[in-house]
């Protein structure tokens, strides 16, 4: 797949950076039921109609604006709960680079799919290393995962 940091984490889910415009049909010929986009519509190469594009191929899209120099307890929740209402189906999560996608997969694969902390951070080192910002959100967001 030659979409920027594309990485298949199991059979039903898939992250990346940013798909071009005429990649959705691929996302959607492999059977992938979501997209869930969390990153702003100001975001590098971000896509205006992204979500007429996606919709246009009989999938569903959500979209979850996470600031990249504030993200947000409430945001990852939020993700988690269409993540949890979308499982039984094929979900492709995109942001602009996987960075952000990379840190939410990561802590929803240790609450809800028994990743280790060292998967976890395994998943997250193919795509980046986080920076201070995003390594105190995973340290709030596990700690609250716990509960």
């Amino acid at each position: 797949m030659d979409i920027l940091n594309y990485l298949q984490v199991n059979d039903g889910l898939a992250t990346s950076g940013q798909p071009r415009a005429e990649q959705f049909a691929e996302i959607a010929n492999l059977e992938y039921r979501t997209v869930i986009n969390l990153a702003l519509p100001t975001s590098d190469d971000a896509i205006a109609h992204e979500g007429e594009l996606v919709t246009a191929q009989d999938m569903n899209y959500i979209h979850i604006p996470v600031i990249w120099e504030k993200p947000e307890l409430s945001q990852y929740q939020l993700f988690c709960v269409v993540m949890e209402a979308h499982k039984p189906f094929k979900v492709w999560v995109h942001c602009a680079k996987n960075m952000r996608v990379s840190c939410f997969v990561a802590l929803y694969g240790m609450k809800y799919l028994g990743f280790s902390d060292k998967e976890a951070a395994s998943l997250i080192s193919k795509i980046w290393q986080p920076n201070e910002v995003w390594s105190q959100f995973m340290s709030l967001a596990q700690s609250k995962n716990s509960h």
